[in-house]
């Protein structure tokens, strides 16, 4: 199971298990919160706790911070699926780098063409240290 928490302590989320990948994307939210992404449904694998505030977009996502010390948590579908479950994404930036280090980097175009980049090999530790 991997963990985060926001700088305070007040938001946190875990996963359950290891995600296959992390998202690097380009859109212009993403770029500027400096996210890496987990993704699965909300409490299937991914769980999570504390107060946070949200910023909406368009009419399908909102973006999870912490209302205390900002960092972004998480964000989820505004939608629910055919079946029930809500899409959601963690941010990997807040958990200890240890835990993540070696989970694979998939890059996505969210600016241009909204398709997934080739993978060029790096992993987490590569775009933190």
């Amino acid at each position: 199971m991997i963990e985060g928490t926001c700088l305070c302590g007040a938001v946190r989320w875990s996963f359950d298990g290891l995600p296959q990948s992390a998202t690097a994307c380009n859109c212009t939210a993403c770029r500027r919160y400096g996210v890496l992404w987990a993704y699965d449904y909300e409490n299937e694998r991914i769980r999570i706790s504390g107060p946070t505030r949200a910023y909406i977009r368009g009419r399908h996502l909102g973006f999870h911070f912490c209302p205390d010390c900002g960092c972004v948590a998480y964000w989820r579908g505004l939608v629910p699926d055919a079946h029930g479950r809500r899409r959601i994404a963690v941010n990997l930036r807040l958990a200890e780098p240890g835990a993540v280090a070696a989970i694979i980097i998939d890059h996505f175009d969210g600016l241009e063409s909204f398709e997934d980049l080739p993978r060029d090999g790096r992993c987490v530790a590569d775009m933190w240290f």
